[in-house]
């Protein structure tokens, strides 16, 4: 059995040619403004937004679908009742363990000498 690496080879100078000319390289926080630039934070602060608006969306899918449940909808099953009150849980949960981990980051960082 023989292997050709040569596309394997090609596929990989490609994706370093994207990472120089555009993808992560762009996001890097230029060397000298080592906090990043304004659309490096406001990228970060809209992830975050989005993630938790994201979660919000999930609880009110769970609290919607629980009441047409108990109201007697026949469209709504309990699995679907149950299936979305796990996944919003489940995000709910993720979400206050990045909060936790960014509480700490700050106290850690605040805590260091100057």
């Amino acid at each position: 059995m023989r292997v050709d690496s040569s596309p394997l080879f090609s596929e990989l100078q490609s994706m370093a040619g994207e990472m120089k000319t555009g993808g992560i390289a762009n996001d890097i926080a230029p060397a000298n403004n080592p906090l990043g630039s304004s659309s490096v934070n406001s990228d970060f602060g809209d992830l975050l937004k989005d993630a938790i608006n994201n979660v919000n969306g999930l609880q009110s899918n769970a609290n919607d679908l629980r009441t047409r449940f108990d109201l007697g909808d026949r469209s709504v099953g309990i699995g679907d009742v149950m299936i979305a009150a796990q996944k919003s849980s489940v995000a709910f949960d993720a979400t206050v363990q990045v909060r936790n981990k960014l509480v700490e980051a700050y106290k850690e960082i605040m805590s260091m000498p100057v």
